[in-house]
C-alpha cells in the first residue's frame, strides 16, 4: 500500500493564457493613442457587396425613414438613405436587418461599415465618390470642347459626357430643355463646373436664393460627368430648388413656358450671385447681357379729326421719347398665319425667314403696341451685341378665350448669322465680330399649353448635332433641324 500523499493537480496560473497587461503601459496606448497621420488601409470583407447599379446620387439626400437631411448616410448595396450610424438610428437598424453592411456618409464623403462602426480607407472606393461629387480641373474643362471620348456606363452603353438625357419626372420638360440648352454655353458651363468659382459669393444669413447656385452647379457637374454610372441625369434636387424659390411659380408637376422659366432662372442666378445692374457684375450678364434703343411715339384715337390730330401730335405727351434699356433675350414676332385654305383644299404651312423677322432690330421698321387705352408705335435699335444671344420666337399668342399657336416656320442658317446687318454702321464699327453660330434650338410640338418640348444641342468637338428629348437622346441632321418649329434659340458669336 502507497503511503505516498496523493498527487497534486498543478496549478494552473491565469496569465499562462492571459497576458498580464500594464494598465499604464499597454491597456493606455492601446485605447488612447492618437490616430496616426498617414492612413493604413482599413480592409471590410463586405465591399463585394455593394451594387454600383442602384447607386443613385440624384435624389434628395434626406432618410427614406424619418426624412430628416441631418446626417444621412447612402447604404451601397441597396441604393437607399438612412440617417445616422450610431446604435439604434435607422443606418444601423438597416444593417442589422438586412445584412447590409457598407455605408457612405453624403456629407463627409467618408466610407463606413456598420453596425461594426469602422471607417473604410479603400481607393477601389474613389469611383463612388466622383460619381457623388464629380470635380473638373481647369485643364479638364479647357479640353472640354476637343475632346471625342465617349465614356461607357456601368450597363454597359456608350454615352458622350454633355449630351445626356435628363429625366422627366411628371412635366418638367420645359425645365429640361432650358436647362440642356444652357449646359452647353461655355463661359456659363467653365463657370459652374468648377465650385470654387462661386463658393465665395457672400450672401446675407438665411438666403436660400444660393441653393438655386449650388444645385445648378451640381447638375452641370453630373451633366459632364466622364465616369457616370448611368448615361442619364435626374435633376431632381434643382428642380426642387426651382419650386422653392420661385414660389411654386414653376412646378414639375404641371407644364410651364420655357421662355418664362429661362427669363426668371438667368434673373435669380444673377440676383444670387451678387449681380448688379453693371455689364460684368456676374457671369449671367457677362454672356448673355447685350442693350438697345427702343424709340417710342403714342399715336392720337382714331376718332379725331385731321386738325385735332395735328394740334395733338405738336404737344410734349406725343413727340418721340428714346430709353436705352439691356436685354437677356430678343422677342422676335412670327407674321400670323394664313386664316383660309389655299385652291386645294388644305391649309399649307407658311413659311419665313430669320433675316424678316430679326429686321424687327434695324431701327426703322415700326411696330404697333396696344394697351387698354392708349396706342404706341416702337421702333427698335440693336446699340450692344452679347457674346451669346437667345432669340425668342413667340408662337403663342392669347386672345379672351384660349391660347393659339403660331405653326409657322422660321427658315433659318445653323451657321454664319450676321447679325450687323441690323446694326447701324457706328455701332458695327464698335463689334470686332458679328457672325454668330447656333448652338441650341428649342422646339415645341403639338397644342399649346399641352404639347412637348425637345432640344437640339451641337456637341462642338464632333460638330455633330444632337436631340434631346427627356431620356431620349438621338443623332440628328442639321438640315432637318431647321423644319421644326423653333421656339427659343441660343447663338454664340464667333471669336
Amino acid at each position: 500500500m502507497d503511503n505516498s500523499p496523493p498527487h497534486k493537480k498543478p496549478k494552473i496560473e491565469e496569465h499562462d493564457f492571459k497576458p498580464k497587461l500594464e494598465f499604464d503601459e499597454v491597456e493606455s496606448e492601446m485605447v488612447f493613442s492618437p490616430p496616426s497621420n498617414n492612413k493604413t488601409n482599413r480592409l471590410c470583407p463586405y465591399l463585394d457587396t455593394i451594387n454600383r447599379q442602384y447607386l443613385d446620387f440624384d435624389f434628395e439626400k434626406l432618410c427614406s425613414v424619418s426624412l430628416t437631411r441631418i446626417n444621412v448616410y447612402a447604404c451601397l448595396v441597396c441604393g437607399k438613405y438612412f440617417q445616422g450610424r450610431g446604435t439604434n438610428t435607422h443606418a444601423y437598424t438597416h444593417s442589422v436587418a438586412e445584412s447590409h453592411h457598407v455605408f457612405l456618409n453624403l456629407q463627409t464623403l467618408k466610407f463606413y461599415c456598420l453596425p461594426d462602426n469602422y471607417e473604410i480607407i479603400d481607393s477601389s472606393l474613389d469611383d463612388i465618390k466622383y460619381v457623388l461629387n464629380p470635380t473638373f480641373t481647369e485643364e479638364h474643362i479647357r479640353n472640354l470642347d476637343a475632346s471625342t471620348k465617349l465614356s461607357r456606363a456601368i450597363d454597359g452603353s456608350l454615352y458622350m459626357p454633355g449630351i445626356v438625357g435628363l429625366n422627366n419626372i411628371k412635366a418638367n420638360d420645359y425645365c429640361n430643355v432650358v436647362l440642356q440648352a444652357l449646359s452647353h454655353v461655355q463661359p456659363l458651363r467653365n463657370y459652374f463646373l468648377r465650385e470654387e468659382n462661386y463658393s465665395k459669393v457672400k450672401r446675407p444669413p438665411g438666403d436660400s436664393a444660393y441653393l438655386l447656385v449650388q444645385r445648378f452647379g451640381e447638375l452641370l457637374r453630373k451633366l459632364w460627368n466622364p465616369r457616370n454610372f448611368k448615361a442619364h441625369v435626374s435633376p431632381h434636387e434643382m428642380l426642387q430648388a426651382v419650386v422653392l424659390w420661385s414660389k411654386k411659380r414653376f412646378q414639375f408637376t404641371q407644364q410651364g413656358d420655357p421662355i418664362d422659366f429661362l427669363s426668371w432662372f438667368l434673373n435669380a442666378l444673377h440676383r444670387a450671385l451678387n449681380g448688379t445692374k453693371k455689364k460684368d457684375s456676374s457671369i449671367i450678364h457677362r454672356s448673355f447681357l447685350g442693350s438697345m434703343k427702343i424709340y417710342s411715339r403714342k399715336i392720337p384715337p382714331t376718332e379725331l379729326d385731321d386738325k385735332q390730330k395735328k394740334s395733338l401730335l405738336a404737344t410734349e405727351e406725343y413727340l418721340e421719347t428714346v430709353t436705352e434699356t439691356p436685354f437677356l433675350y430678343l422677342t422676335c414676332d412670327l407674321p400670323p398665319p394664313p386664316l383660309f385654305i389655299d385652291e386645294f383644299r388644305e391649309n399649307i404651312i407658311p413659311q419665313v425667314n430669320l433675316y424678316q423677322l430679326l429686321n424687327k432690330f434695324n431701327g426703322q421698321s415700326e411696330k404697333e403696341y396696344k394697351t387698354y387705352k392708349e396706342n404706341f408705335m416702337k421702333r427698335f435699335e440693336i446699340t450692344r451685341l452679347p457674346s451669346y444671344l437667345i432669340l425668342y420666337i413667340k408662337r403663342f399668342t392669347k386672345n379672351t378665350f384660349f391660347v393659339e399657336k403660331n405653326p409657322t416656320i422660321v427658315n433659318f442658317p445653323v451657321k454664319n448669322v450676321d447679325f450687323g446687318e441690323f446694326l447701324t454702321d457706328e455701332i458695327k464699327a464698335k463689334h470686332k465680330n458679328t457672325i454668330y453660330d447656333l448652338v441650341a434650338n428649342i422646339v415645341h410640338d403639338g397644342e399649346p399649353l399641352k404639347g412637348t418640348y425637345r432640344v437640339h444641342i451641337l456637341q462642338k468637338s464632333t460638330g455633330k448635332w444632337y436631340e434631346m428629348q427627356d431620356l431620349h437622346v438621338i443623332d440628328i441632321l442639321p438640315q432637318m433641324i431647321t423644319l421644326t418649329e423653333a421656339y427659343i434659340q441660343v447663338y454664340e458669336l464667333r471669336s
